[in-house]
């Protein structure tokens, strides 16, 4: 019988008496066997009948113990605002990063599953988005890819879904070596940019000497150098006119070489907060630090790009081939994650002869250890 009475303790006044119960034994389509013991949440026969009746149907349709969604499940395209809004935004998300997801949405996303529920993703939609993607590189499907996980988290966590429907998942990418000036390409360029104007010389050295990313020299104020001490602080960065935390939300203090603290002295003004600005006194912007470094790369015949990144991999490489240990390259350049930095590693040459070299030298004495195995 998969209603009756039984003997129970009240779990409230802890008194012996009869509660009523359902006892349903399922055989799920699979042949799986699940067996419900509730006591009703309504103390009659009748009460407990229904109660009986709503766990079996929520057993058929395969809902029991899932949380209940109300109301129509929306589409991506109807969902993308509020994930946006409620989502990143609320979160506090890097502005920059805000504009990424909602490029994704807008380039990727949208135009193959706008009307799509979001409780109907299959494993089919993961393959479809690789096809659809196939002639771009891996990054751009993994970011697409990882943009929906999210938003499958965020349905879930607010009961738009009951579960994730699907989990894409991510291509496997081949890691690439960072790209570096040597140390005469590096004095090729810090030489040519001293020649041609004392910002463009000091941006060099910023990046270069200190590793700061270009968001971070946008934002770096006279407040963050410390000429006395000869440190820079940097707990901030810029991005389209917009000043946010660094990336990864955590400030860092880097010593300065004595050329960054020469070229900071000699450059101080009163222009403003901000340490470099353009001629008409504005604060300088990506497009403006791109032609400056344009300009310094060319005239020590290095290739044109306007790339600042490529500062920050000669810091970080630098460090790694003159003995830095990996500790300390991380955080001076501010890494999140170790593995960052160990991409740099292979640089620091020697390394690997001393720790072999290590094996021929005396074994220390730990006292009367014995080896595994010996008795």
């Amino acid at each position: 019988m998969s209603v009756r009475r039984v003997l129970r303790r009240d779990p409230v006044t802890g008194e012996a008496r009869r509660f009523w119960l359902i006892d349903v034994d399922f055989e799920h389509p699979d042949g799986r066997r699940e067996r419900v013991r509730k006591v009703s949440p309504v103390q009659t026969q009748r009460g407990a009948e229904r109660y009986e009746r709503d766990v079996r149907g929520t057993l058929l349709d395969g809902t029991y113990g899932k949380e209940v969604v109300e109301g129509p499940v929306p589409t991506l395209e109807a969902f993308r605002e509020r994930f946006i809004e409620e989502w990143c935004v609320a979160n506090k998300h890097k502005p920059s990063g805000i504009e990424s997801k909602e490029s994704i949405f807008r380039n990727y996303l949208l135009p193959h599953f706008a009307r799509r529920r979001l409780d109907s993703f299959a494993a089919a939609d993961e393959d479809r988005l690789k096809r659809v993607l196939v002639k771009y590189g891996a990054a751009t499907y993994n970011n697409a890819a990882s943009a929906l996980n999210t938003v499958f988290r965020a349905a879930t966590r607010w009961k738009v879904i009951r579960e994730v429907p699907h989990r894409f998942l991510l291509l496997k990418r081949q890691k690439c070596k960072p790209k570096f000036y040597d140390f005469d390409q590096y004095t090729w360029l810090v030489d040519a940019s001293e020649k041609i104007d004392p910002r463009i010389h000091l941006l060099t050295l910023i990046g270069g000497d200190a590793g700061l990313r270009r968001g971070e020299i946008i934002a770096l104020e006279w407040g963050d150098c410390d000429l006395r001490r000869g440190l820079l602080t940097i707990e901030r960065s810029a991005w389209k006119g917009k000043v946010t935390e660094t990336k990864g939300m955590k400030s860092r203090v880097v010593p300065m070489t004595t050329r960054l603290r020469e070229a900071l002295t000699a450059h101080r003004h009163l222009r403003g907060a901000r340490v470099l600005y353009t001629d008409d006194g504005q604060p300088v912007t990506a497009k403006v630090l791109q032609k400056w470094m344009a300009r310094a790369q060319q005239l020590a015949k290095l290739r044109g790009t306007g790339g600042l990144h490529i500062l920050r991999h000669t810091f970080c490489s630098h460090l790694a081939m003159r003995g830095a240990p990996a500790l300390s390259i991380q955080r001076l350049a501010g890494h999140e994650d170790l593995g960052t930095t160990l991409g740099y590693m292979h640089l620091a040459q020697g390394e690997t002869e001393r720790a072999i070299r290590l094996l021929e030298q005396p074994a220390p004495i730990y006292g009367n250890l014995t080896a595994i195995g010996e008795v």
